[in-house]
């Protein structure tokens, strides 16, 4: 069973940068001709997003980070390791990790790694961080999660940009974290860009638009079989949750929030139902921001917690779900946490 423990590493803070465009699914924005603007709303909670054809994933990440790191006074050659969590790097290869090394001006001596993980991602990149601290041979780290330039469909609503930024450090005094992790590979068509990769390389092909799921795509376009995506995100994260609480032994209803990834208003309300937790412990930012990806964890307790939970102690469990298909769950505890403004770019 996929269950982990990790103790002697404190989040020390959070930051998100977001592009400054404002992208609004109301009546002024008509993407089809039977396009149902506001069953769409009803449907997701998506309002509007944030948007544009400039900042990349990294660039987001960068700005984040920027404030962050001068928020905390943070000396940045402290920082020993850097995880870029995104579905959306700057290039095939080199990693982009390697590339924000140099660009914030961190360390030659510092690990970078890519994590290709979606919706789970922030938890997973989480897990990794932490586990590469827990000896104190690295005191210092930078968790990057997000995903910008998204290959969606000009007239798809659903999905915001949001680069985030998770600041780590060793404490051996600090509350452990405790995950629990899940992978279903055989549901990996249910959100896939086909063509692209080594499996299916580029070709005239992957310019021709195909019918899924009632709208048209290329093969170099990320798209989803929606149904297949709500059951399993309904089904999945409430018992995710269920069982580390199980296996770690407390209480998840003494839990302070309850930070879900961000992936449709309905599917959350729905597992917030099943687990019977009260709305105000239920933060969202779908609304504004849309489905972000990995950064929909980290953005929402930057956009919705920051004055709830920057100076008191509070008890957190966060779930990811979705590409994969792949889900993973933490329970952990902040205390004196630096929580910066949002970076708009």
């Amino acid at each position: 069973m996929a269950f982990l423990q990790i103790d002697n590493v404190r989040i020390a803070g959070f930051a998100a940068g977001v592009p400054a465009t404002i992208v609004r699914n109301d009546g002024s924005m008509v993407y089809s001709a039977d396009y149902d603007t506001a069953a769409f709303v009803e449907m997701t909670g998506v309002r509007e997003r944030r948007v544009d054809n400039t900042s990349c994933t990294s660039d987001l990440c960068y700005a984040a980070s920027e404030k962050l790191l001068a928020d905390l006074n943070w000396d940045k050659k402290e920082v020993g390791a850097i995880i870029f969590v995104s579905q959306t790097a700057d290039y095939r290869f080199p990693a982009t990790s390697c590339i924000l090394q140099d660009r914030l001006g961190l360390s030659k001596e510092c690990y970078a790694a890519d994590v290709n993980l979606g919706c789970s991602g922030w938890v997973y990149g989480l897990s990794i961080a932490a586990s590469l601290m827990q000896t104190g041979n690295i005191t210092k780290a930078l968790l990057m999660a997000g995903d910008a330039k998204r290959l969606m469909p000009e007239d798809d609503p659903l999905f915001g940009f949001a680069g985030t930024v998770t600041a780590l450090e060793y404490s051996s005094d600090a509350q452990p974290f405790n995950f629990h992790f899940g992978t279903d590979g055989s549901g990996y068509d249910a959100i896939i860009m086909p063509d692209g990769g080594v499996r299916n390389g580029l070709s005239i092909n992957s310019f021709k638009k195909e019918i899924v799921d009632g709208k048209e795509y290329t093969r170099l376009q990320c798209r989803m079989k929606g149904m297949d995506v709500f059951s399993f995100g309904i089904s999945t994260a409430p018992k995710s949750i269920k069982k580390l609480a199980e296996r770690f032994e407390f209480d998840y209803q003494a839990y302070d929030y309850f930070v879900f990834h961000q992936a449709n208003l309905k599917m959350n309300a729905m597992i917030q139902k099943k687990l019977k937790l009260n709305p105000e412990k239920v933060p969202i930012s779908m609304p504004t921001f849309g489905n972000t990806s990995s950064a929909s964890i980290p953005l929402t307790i930057v956009t919705q917690l920051k004055n709830k939970i920057e100076n008191q102690p509070a008890k957190l469990l966060c779930c990811g779900f979705g590409v994969g298909l792949s889900w993973a769950t933490v329970a952990f505890e902040t205390d004196n946490i630096v929580i910066s403004d949002l970076v708009e770019i």
